[in-house]
C-alpha cells in the first residue's frame, strides 16, 4: 500500500445569495457564438448572420494573392558561391517592388476583416 494519499478536495457552502449576483445574472446579453448550421461548424453566427461575408472573403484572398506576389517577386536569380552581383541582388523588383506588394496585401487582409 502507498504511504502516500490524495489530499482532499475543501468544498464552500453557502446558502445566502447576494443581490449583486442575481441583478448581473438578469442583465447579461448573449454574445456570438459558433452554432452547427448543416456540415459547416467553423462559421460564427450572430443573431442568425453571418460575421462575414463573401466579399469579405474575396478581398481576403485578393491580399493573400498579394503577399503571395510579393513573396514570388522578392524571390528568382539563383548565384553561384563566387559571384556576386549586386544589379541582381539590389534591383528594383526586390527592394522597392515587392514589399510595396506584401504590404499592399496585408493592409488589405486587414481591411477585409474590419470591414
Amino acid at each position: 500500500m502507498s504511504k502516500h494519499k490524495p489530499p482532499k478536495k475543501k468544498v464552500v457552502v453557502t446558502t445566502r445569495k447576494s443581490e449583486t449576483s442575481k441583478a448581473t445574472a438578469s442583465t447579461k446579453k448573449k454574445a456570438a457564438v459558433p452554432r452547427k448550421k448543416g456540415k459547416d461548424t467553423s462559421k460564427l453566427v450572430l443573431n442568425g448572420e453571418m460575421i462575414f461575408n463573401r466579399q469579405n472573403y474575396m478581398l481576403m484572398l485578393a491580399g493573400l494573392g498579394l503577399v503571395v506576389l510579393g513573396l514570388f517577386l522578392m524571390s528568382g536569380g539563383k548565384l553561384e558561391p563566387d559571384q556576386w552581383d549586386p544589379d541582381i541582388i539590389y534591383s528594383f523588383r526586390r527592394t522597392v517592388l515587392a514589399p510595396i506588394a506584401i504590404l499592399a496585401g496585408l493592409g488589405l487582409e486587414i481591411y477585409a476583416i474590419f470591414k
